[in-house]
């Protein structure tokens, strides 16, 4: 393949991008599903016995957050591994499959237990995609502009998916009680235990949507070429046999520690704080005018959307940085500056945004009767600068690693690092949240300065390991 860049990208680059985006889209899809439908789950699957803002309450929310994180950063290793063995676009295909029918089968879940590992082998699937897509389309365009590009307007689908499970959940609790009933035979709870008390459960139509991305993939499948870089190396007997070893070798260890551990920042800001929405959503003002007094079917409903609203409006804030990622990618040079466009702003914004806006929010404007609240610029500007981050590393990875360690190398960052360390900050934040020196009033206040705290941290360490982040060679630019 030549490596100057096309006029115009061929109908096969198009699918590829096309799939690609879907993958992206999709992982974030199942990702942001959590912390939506995580608290009514919880409520029903316990019969109502794990109280939010009881050390239960948090253990499972801590259980859910970091136990999937955990197997899938294990997992996702090894899925990296075989990205490099086996190819890129046979482990993209199955890993999307396999959260695609996790995902629904977790819509029938009986039991916490049921949920959790289900919850795990999507996570797993959704670990394995990332690492798979990046190196497939890092390959797929030599020409260092032109992957930039691509890389960044992919990766920009992930907050479309954000969004749009923002909106299947809106239209999940709308539309529950006429979607048909979410039934599972007797003897499959003889076997698994529990039970579904409410068939018409808004959480459980979020999660069989899941199931989407798996429909285009099963009719584009055929269609869809290898890496070349990857291929021609395996044809001619030249593909060394990847080894996570070599990634701590003399040449390739400061890169492997310092974007892991970066990789850990930028999803635990996430993960930490911007996740954990739903949580402290139900102590704002305006939820708690619009629940007092309603049954408690009605109150669970009521604190879903508006924190499903707060959700779209992070996500839009995403989608934001990540386009902005992806114009200034191809106009900064040094990855270090880039990086830090994001990172400074956020020094700021996210203790701003937990501990002040979250906790003294207030109607700032009116938009066509749609009511504008600090918490809305914050939690936007917030999504804009975290989010931004996680496309740097689908850009800024691939050049850092060789073409058999590029599937173990990314891995290694965004599974062990990002999934499996920077996620647990979801577990240190509700862990601390009921804490008796933890300040604030109701569990959701307590979870909003947690998040503030959580938040600085994380940021902090990120901005003080990119002064040690190597800037790009082009060695690698295969």
């Amino acid at each position: 393949m030549s490596t100057a860049a096309p006029s115009r990208l061929t109908p096969v680059q198009w699918l590829i991008c096309i799939i690609a985006s879907i993958g992206f889209a999709f992982d974030i899809y199942e990702l942001l599903m959590l912390p939506l439908i995580l608290r009514p789950a919880l409520l029903e699957l316990s019969g109502g016995l794990i109280k939010p803002g009881t050390p239960e309450f948090a253990m499972w929310v801590g259980r859910m957050f970091y136990v999937p994180a955990f197997a899938g950063g294990i997992f996702g290793l090894l899925g990296g591994y075989l990205t490099d063995r086996l190819g890129r676009r046979a482990v993209l295909t199955w890993s999307i499959l396999l959260y695609a029918v996790s995902a629904f089968a977790a819509g029938f879940a009986t039991n916490l237990w049921m949920l959790l590992f289900l919850r795990t082998t999507t996570f797993i699937g959704v670990c394995i995609e990332f690492v798979a897509a990046v190196a497939w389309l890092a390959e797929l365009f030599p020409d260092p502009h032109r992957r930039e590009k691509v890389l960044g307007y992919t990766q920009a689908f992930s907050s479309i998916g954000g969004l749009l499970v923002a909106f299947a959940n809106s239209l999940a609790i709308k539309y529950a009680n006429a979607l048909p009933a979410v039934g599972v035979p007797e003897g499959l709870i003889s076997m698994f235990g529990g039970g579904i008390e409410n068939p018409h459960a808004a959480w459980r139509y979020t999660l069989m949507s899941g199931v989407i991305p798996a429909i285009p993939l099963i009719l584009i499948r055929p269609f869809l070429p290898e890496s070349p870089a990857w291929k021609q190396k395996k044809d001619a007997g030249t593909l060394r046999r990847p080894s996570i070893a070599e990634l701590f070798a003399p040449k390739l260890r400061r890169t492997t520690i310092v974007t892991a551990l970066m990789f850990a920042c930028s999803y635990g800001a996430a993960f930490g704080a911007i996740q954990q929405l739903p949580q402290i959503a139900p102590g704002l003002p305006e939820v708690k005018a619009a629940v007092a007094g309603k049954p408690v079917p009605v109150q669970r409903s009521l604190e879903q959307e508006y924190a499903a609203g707060y959700t779209k409006v992070q996500e839009v804030g995403g989608l934001v940085g990540r386009f902005l990622l992806a114009i200034l990618a191809v106009q900064i040079v040094s990855r270090r500056k880039l990086l830090r466009i994001f990172q400074v702003p956020g020094l700021l914004i996210m203790p701003l945004v937990f501990a002040f806006a979250a906790t003294n929010n207030r109607d700032l404007f009116s938009i066509g009767g749609y009511a504008v609240t600090l918490l809305h610029i914050g939690i936007f500007l917030a999504g804009l600068v975290t989010v931004a981050q996680f496309s740097f590393w689908g850009n800024y990875l691939p050049q850092v690693y060789p073409t058999h360690l590029r599937g173990t190398g990314e891995s290694f960052a965004a599974n062990i690092g990002g999934r499996l360390i920077g996620t647990s900050f979801a577990w240190v934040t509700s862990t601390l949240a009921v804490q008796s020196f933890i300040p604030g009033a109701s569990p959701p206040e307590k979870m909003a300065y947690t998040a503030a705290g959580v938040a600085t941290f994380v940021y902090v360490c990120g901005f003080i390991l990119s002064f040690f982040l190597p800037e790009p060679t082009g060695e690698y630019n295969d």
